[in-house]
């Protein structure tokens, strides 16, 4: 029997294929993060379209702009995230938002495949015009999480959305090798095999994530429409409410903060660990494609089992034991001299990272009323991208000031880690899932 708020809004009463069909959306769009900002797109920007242009390129340039377009788009979302999230809770229209953003994520990826050597500007705007759809869709399927399940399985349903996330990553790393393996073998360049791999990442997205549209639904009931105000009028009314509740909402609040902190270091290394990985460590396309498949199989693991530990033990507690890993794994690599040591340091941060990112999201979700969770999931969204604006970009800044040194640069990414563990501390989990009961 659906359990029902105090607006109607119908809360745990999803059936297993709807279930299945949210989490496939994690499955679906993994693959343009691994492939377009972690492994394969993010190396060739760096090692092929920006290095073979000669005109004003020096040491750490590459890397600069690559953080510079991520940080673009991470900005526009970080501004708009909350307000998209506010109009889809007033309007009760997350699906079709998610659709539209996905549409455009999969045909700026495609697009990427056009992208090549020297085409630094056009790179740069498909890249942060399909970061920015991507993040819109990720804060969008969130938001579905408070009405599908209820809170004691919130954690749970997160890990294993996260896990099917990394095995989708997987799968689309696994397809791309094994074409970049045969077009190695018919003598391709990487500036020939690699924008086939883009297509082959827009294509997985588009047909995994059919069965969401196909079968979740909207439980969500708009709010009856003003006729003297905007939709976009009523998203910001919605979001200066919120502002002006920050006390009730305090380890809201505080763990947003907290999670934008430390989330800063875990997207430095999303979207430069395959850098490190080239610059520094010396792995060819091949190798690093190997490394990042062996992580996500870990991130799946480490995301799965945590699901079930932070239902069983809290998510403070959890988060904290995946801050640790996170510390000791981005320690060693500052240290790490040849490439047999990347591979430990690998799984090590595939086990925090999927863990991290599943628990922080199902946290967040557990800290919002769930007639207001597109406006709460787009904060979570919201802090998101303020840490992958500060932590790619402390990166790329670091590493171009100091002329390539990516060692020195991971330094940085340490002291996001030790600093967003400290700031956990201040969160009280009861607390704040009790000030997420409608009182209004």
């Amino acid at each position: 029997m659906a359990i029902m708020d105090k607006n109607n809004l119908a809360i745990g009463h999803a059936s297993n294929k709807e279930l299945l069909a949210w989490a496939l959306f994690d499955f679906a769009n993994s693959g343009y993060t691994t492939v377009v900002q972690t492994t394969i797109f993010s190396a060739y920007f760096v090692g092929v379209v920006v290095a073979n242009n000669t005109i004003g390129i020096t040491a750490g340039t590459g890397t600069l702009l690559w953080s510079l377009a991520i940080g673009s788009a991470n900005f526009i979302i970080m501004v708009s995230g909350p307000l998209i999230g506010a109009i889809a809770d007033d309007r009760a229209c997350k699906k079709q938002f998610l659709l539209i953003s996905s549409i455009g994520c999969i045909v700026a990826t495609a697009l990427l495949a056009t992208v090549g050597v020297g085409d630094i500007v056009p790179a740069m705007i498909l890249v942060i015009f399909s970061a920015v759809m991507f993040a819109v869709g990720e804060n969008l399927i969130a938001a579905f999480l408070p009405e599908i399940v209820p809170k004691k399985d919130m954690g749970k349903m997160s890990g294993y959305g996260w896990s099917l996330g990394y095995f989708g990553g997987l799968l689309t790393l696994a397809i791309c090798l094994a074409y970049i393996v045969w077009a190695r073998q018919h003598g391709l360049t990487e500036a020939q095999s690699v924008p086939v791999t883009l297509l082959i990442t827009a294509g997985i997205f588009a047909l995994a994530a059919a069965p969401t549209f196909l079968w979740l639904q909207e439980r969500a009931i708009p709010v009856a429409a003003d006729q003297r105000r905007s939709v976009v009028a009523a998203g910001i009314a919605r979001i200066r409410n919120t502002l002006k509740e920050a006390a009730r909402f305090r380890d809201l609040f505080r763990f947003l903060i907290t999670l934008a902190t430390y989330q800063s270091g875990v997207s430095t290394v999303v979207v430069l660990a395959a850098i490190y990985a080239q610059e520094v460590m010396g792995f060819d396309t091949q190798s690093l494609i190997v490394l990042i498949m062996a992580v996500n199989v870990t991130a799946a693991i480490g995301a799965f089992i945590c699901g079930y530990l932070q239902d069983r033990i809290g998510s403070i507690p959890t988060l904290a034991m995946t801050l640790l890993i996170w510390i000791a794994a981005v320690a060693t690599a500052i240290f790490a001299e040849n490439p047999s040591q990347m591979w430990f340091i690998g799984n090590m941060i595939g086990l925090a990272m999927g863990s991290s990112q599943a628990v922080g999201r199902a946290l967040v979700s557990q800290f919002s009323p769930p007639k207001r969770a597109g406006e709460f999931l787009g904060l979570w969204g919201l802090a998101n991208r303020l840490s992958a604006i500060t932590g790619p970009l402390s990166y790329g800044l670091i590493s171009y000031l100091s002329h390539g040194d990516h060692r020195l640069s991971l330094l940085s990414t340490l002291v996001f880690f030790v600093v967003g563990l400290l700031l956990l501390s201040t969160v009280n989990e009861q607390r704040g899932k009790a000030a997420a009961i409608e009182i209004i």
